[in-house]
């Protein structure tokens, strides 16, 4: 597995990571705890040593489980987990908190939960408008200085917020949706990013799996995947949309791969600084995702791309209205 160098800050992770909600959270019941642990640990073998999570998955099984998978493989892997929110009554409301005071509590707990003395890159999980960005990177300051944090990130935050926390102390990675449905990212994050010297980290990579060419526009969600509230997934929107998987489809034949594998290669493709995290449950996705590090994309390829991405047009929003609220602030 080839690597890459978050931004400025010399943190070098595998060129593809593994996201691991999918794995307890969001989309359907959560995978057995022996089968994701085995999972995480064939990603080691196969080359990985880039692990995303958060407190929030689950809540809280999420780390636990990486926690036991890595830990005897500790010193090869780099941990990103995120903090900001607390939870109802019901232990499943997500409630936004990102106050000094709670974001040192949270890392208490996930340092417990992933079985560490240092937590290799911490998010904010979201902006939390009632407490200053600087208060939040003073903080996550604060804790890198006690040796219990090593570096800092932003997710899903606007380009101003970037800014004024790196003002305070140096974000290593940037982590927000991108891939090849949605590209939002392109207008004012990277290159806000490329300007800092901030990595860049796309999750959803392959679309929630859209992209990978196995979701049909008769697909339907359970209440527990997140999919079903997901305006892009609704019927009308599958429909349309697959005008798109069937670009990729005619485009990854020609190159002997696989739909996913353009799609992670494509994002490859973009920067030197980019490391998508595509999370799976299953050894054989994995494995194909993987191999998106060894497929080059040459300038015509990219260019074959483009072109045929400017002939669709993608439908449906990609979160429902009060999620989209809590993103670029």
């Amino acid at each position: 597995m080839k690597t890459r160098t978050l931004g400025n800050s010399q943190l070098e992770v595998s060129a593809i990571g593994l996201g691991c909600m999918g794995l307890s959270h969001g989309y359907g019941p959560a995978t057995d705890r022996q089968e994701a642990i085995s999972l995480i640990r064939a990603a080691v073998e196969r080359g990985v040593t880039f692990f995303d999570t958060a407190e929030v998955y689950g809540p809280y099984f999420n780390e636990e489980v990486v926690g036991e998978a890595l830990a005897p493989l500790r010193e090869r892997v780099v941990i990103a987990t995120k903090f900001g929110f607390t939870f109802g009554d019901d232990g499943k409301q997500q409630i936004l908190n990102s106050r000094p005071e709670h974001i040192k509590w949270a890392v208490e707990g996930s340092l417990k939960r992933l079985r560490t003395d240092a937590i290799d890159l911490l998010y904010q999980h979201r902006v939390d408008p009632d407490v200053p960005i600087e208060e939040v990177a003073g903080t996550v300051k604060q804790l890198i200085a006690a040796g219990k944090v090593k570096h800092f990130g932003l997710s899903e935050a606007g380009v101003q917020t970037i800014r004024r926390a790196h003002a305070v102390h140096p974000v290593t990675a940037v982590q927000s949706e991108f891939s090849l449905w949605w590209r939002e990212p392109e207008r004012e994050v990277l290159p806000t990013l490329e300007e800092l010297g901030i990595g860049f980290v796309p999750f959803s990579p392959l679309g929630k799996g859209f992209l990978t060419g196995t979701i049909s526009a008769s697909a339907t969600f359970g209440k527990d995947d997140f999919r079903s509230v997901v305006p892009r997934f609704s019927p009308e929107a599958l429909q349309a949309n697959q005008a798109l998987v069937d670009v990729l489809g005619v485009i990854a034949m020609g190159m002997n791969a696989t739909p996913a594998q353009v799609a992670l290669a494509w994002l490859l493709a973009q920067k030197p600084w980019i490391v998508p995290i595509p999370g799976t449950t299953k050894l054989n996705r994995l494995k194909e995702n993987l191999g998106a590090a060894s497929l080059q994309l040459s300038e015509s390829d990219l260019s074959r791309i483009a072109s045929a991405l400017a002939q669709v047009e993608v439908h449906g929003d990609r979160y429902p209205a009060a999620l989209q609220a809590r993103v670029g602030r």
